[in-house]
């Protein structure tokens, strides 16, 4: 089972987050690498680089981000990260809906040994200390919200307060998060 964050950023919360993560090696990789794709480190100046709704950060530092080459389907031809054995965290960021809505957006990373992804060793420690720090950075500067289990940023509560913000969970008839005060 991968270790997860759930989250509600607007545009501020999530330069504030890159900010955060320009003190660490990280580049930038789609979630389907085409052929020409040239990496970037992920910081605040680079937000408007960023994919659109998904993304891999890949710990260079720590190790290689390890592809697959996609041999069928719409993608076929671009290139796929190992997810397991690369040490990566994947981002899928809060973006507006058609009704105006904040959809939540999350953070996992793959640390453990499990038999569902194959992996046979436990993630490099520097991978797992580099996903703690996140996860205390957010838990420290974003909010709680109801249900429990998701953050808000400031920036996106002090939007739900002022204008009425809807904050959206992002999954299939996703219900509404309300920030603690």
């Amino acid at each position: 089972m991968a270790n997860t964050l759930h989250f509600f950023m607007a545009p501020e919360d999530e330069a504030a987050f890159l900010r955060n993560l320009e003190r660490y090696v990280l580049e930038v990789y789609p979630r389907r690498v085409p052929p020409d794709w040239e990496t970037f480190r992920a910081s605040a100046d680079a937000q408007d680089r960023l994919p659109e709704e998904e993304f891999y950060l890949v710990a260079s530092e720590i190790g290689p981000a390890l592809v697959d080459k996609v041999k069928r389907g719409p993608d076929k031809g671009a290139w796929r990260i190992d997810e397991v054995r690369s040490p990566v965290i994947f981002f899928e960021r809060s973006r507006l809906n058609e009704e105006g809505e904040l959809l939540s957006g999350k953070l996992w990373a793959e640390l453990e040994i499990t038999p569902q992804t194959g992996r046979r060793d436990p993630a490099p420690d520097r991978l797992r200390r580099l996903w703690l720090e996140l996860e205390e950075w957010v838990k420290k500067s974003f909010r709680r919200g109801d249900p429990k289990d998701y953050f808000v940023g400031p920036r996106a509560a002090r939007l739900y307060k002022e204008q009425g913000l809807v904050l959206r969970i992002s999954e299939h008839r996703g219900g509404t998060v309300v920030p603690y005060k």
